[in-house]
């Protein structure tokens, strides 16, 4: 498959509630690998989880105190999720138009969403295998249907899938919780993540699928046999011991979206010093410098949704203008 990823882009949401201006503020940051923007703030249906659940087929979910609950009916909590996604992709068409090139849109994946919804009993549906397994197959149909209503919005994209995966390690290592809190949920077989994940991924058959976690110990090796072509990261969360897995995936063609720009205000480096830790780690790799631009994409370590607005603006801007200093600069 031919594809040409951009140089930067966003991990998905940003601050504030105003879908036009969310979706100018991408478009104008980065021409080239725009994304569809998440806007958590405006309520529940807009977060992640129940954006997510709104692209359910056949299963529902609505809001409890304790958080999002599988039910049997779509209520109005399914109908503002899809109220508010249908927005987004209204304002992400106008700024789109005549475009062509990568375009991200961004979903949870099938382990944290199964790690995050509760079944009716109140429990996740981690819980029961069974769910967990419904719950990817909707999952699958859902992207299907919203993939293709992308592909219809913006027919000159070349769609990139990022599945939201935060909750990944925990599931892997049995540290979710259950409802009373006093307990963990057993740890899931990582050759049955593996599938799962496989056969979510295998839904994007017209493009590649990147898989975010700003989690620590990304599971690289485990991601890349489930069909990622690329994984997103906070990158100081690396360290050393993951060198091997790394240098692996770099040389097995696998995109490396490094989040290298703090997610919540403060002060930013110079663009260069912004991308140094990235040039170190190929120096200590001992990858070529001239592979840097074809394999890295800079983009924030996280979402930006809790920093403010102004500072979202200047971090995107600077996700773009350090990737040029990488690409200009790789040694």
């Amino acid at each position: 498959m031919s594809f040409t990823w951009g140089p930067a882009t966003g991990v998905g949401s940003l601050p504030g509630d105003d879908a036009r201006e969310a979706a100018k503020t991408v478009t104008g940051s980065f021409d080239d690998f725009p994304f569809l923007p998440e806007l958590p703030a405006r309520g529940p249906g807009a977060d992640m989880i129940g954006r997510t659940a709104g692209m359910l087929v056949e299963l529902y979910a609505r809001v409890e105190p304790s958080g999002w609950r599988i039910g049997d009916r779509p209520g109005r909590d399914t109908k503002r999720a899809r109220s508010w996604l249908g927005q987004d992709l209204d304002a992400l068409e106008e700024f789109t138009q005549g475009y062509e090139g990568p375009l991200k849109v961004q979903a949870v994946g099938p382990w944290t969403l199964a790690a995050a919804l509760e079944l009716r009993g109140g429990e996740a549906a981690l819980s029961d295998l069974g769910a967990c397994r419904d719950l990817a197959g909707s999952l699958a149909e859902g992207l299907r249907t919203h993939l293709d209503e992308v592909r219809r919005r913006v027919p000159g994209a070349q769609i990139v899938l990022q599945l939201d995966e935060p909750s990944l390690i925990a599931v892997l290592r049995g540290q979710v919780k259950s409802a009373s809190g006093y307990r963990t949920h057993r740890a899931v077989d990582r050759q049955r993540v593996e599938a799962t994940l496989r056969d979510v991924v295998g839904v994007h058959t017209e493009g590649p699928v990147v898989v975010h976690s700003c989690a620590p110990d990304v599971p690289f090796a485990l991601l890349r046999r489930a069909g990622a072509a690329a994984v997103s990261f906070d990158f100081s969360s690396l360290t050393e011991r993951d060198d091997d897995v790394i240098g692996e995936a770099v040389e097995g063609g696998t995109r490396l979206f490094a989040g290298v720009v703090p997610g919540t205000d403060g002060p930013l480096s110079d663009p260069a010093g912004s991308v140094m830790g990235v040039r170190t780690l190929w120096r200590r790799l001992g990858l070529h410098p001239g592979l840097l631009a074809e394999a890295v994409t800079v983009t924030p370590s996280c979402g930006l949704a809790g920093a403010s607005p102004e500072y979202a603006r200047r971090a995107l801007a600077h996700c773009a203008r350090a990737a040029r200093s990488l690409a200009d600069n790789p040694e």
